[in-house]
């Protein structure tokens, strides 16, 4: 059983002849950004990495390697956030996309650990403009956010947010050497119409919520749903 969805793995041949049947590529998007005091900086990429891997084993698809880096103006101002401009992070996405359409790869999903609207829509720009320079290929783009905030007021709070009881649980399930001992509790008091990143008696950490019932298990259900979602989604937007 193959259990290295990898493209960097493989060599060009075996790349060569596996694009004739037309194969699904995923392009793992994540961020290098403040997650509190008990999350890691690389939370998105590693839970964009991971949910990439399943998800590449029940579509047997081709998992491409990952745009690390992603645009975070609301926790730029926090230690270790590194924040792309929104056309920084679009010209990288489109140039990776257009390459793989170049090579003739028709069935791309651009599967993001990062969820803040301009990123977001900045890959969902590149994504068309490649379309439109490429018509043979279709892209999705997706934040597997949109899937595991539709368990907000089921299995937490309606405003758990980032790095709150969700996203915590999911790390802890994901990669549990990377969660800390701290369980913060915050409340975030910004106004989504005011522009800037918030202020630090806003948003006093780079959490939203209250983390305290997180759980490795909790995780686990979250992701599961989440795989669910993505696989559905993706065998109707991109059929084989």
């Amino acid at each position: 059983m193959v259990t290295d969805h990898r493209l960097a793995s493989i060599d060009s041949r075996t790349f060569a002849a596996g694009r004739d049947a037309n194969p699904l590529v995923i392009v793992p998007v994540g961020a290098l950004e403040a997650h509190g005091p008990h999350l890691p900086l690389g939370a998105d990429i590693l839970q964009a990495e991971a949910t990439a891997q399943e998800l590449a084993a029940r579509l047997e698809a081709w998992v491409a390697p990952t745009l690390a880096y992603g645009s975070c103006p609301g926790a730029r101002e926090f230690p270790g956030t590194v924040s792309l401009s929104l056309a920084t992070l679009e010209a990288q996405a489109r140039g990776v996309l257009s390459e793989f359409a170049r090579q003739g790869i028709r069935r791309i999903v651009v599967l993001s650990g990062h969820a803040e609207r301009g990123h977001m829509a900045a890959l969902r720009e590149a994504a068309a403009e490649t379309m439109r320079s490429h018509p043979a290929a279709r892209i999705a783009v997706l934040s597997d956010y949109d899937f595991v905030y539709e368990l907000r007021g089921l299995d937490a709070p309606p405003t758990d947010g980032h790095g709150g009881l969700l996203e915590t649980s999911r790390v802890m399930a994901i990669a549990p050497a990377t969660v800390g001992p701290e369980r913060p509790v915050v409340a975030y008091r910004a106004s989504r119409f005011v522009p800037g990143a918030p202020t630090p008696e806003e948003w006093p950490e780079s959490v939203i919520g209250d983390t305290r019932g997180a759980s490795a298990e909790l995780g686990a259900k979250i992701q599961a749903h989440v795989l669910d979602r993505l696989v559905t989604e993706i065998r109707s937007i991109l059929p084989a």
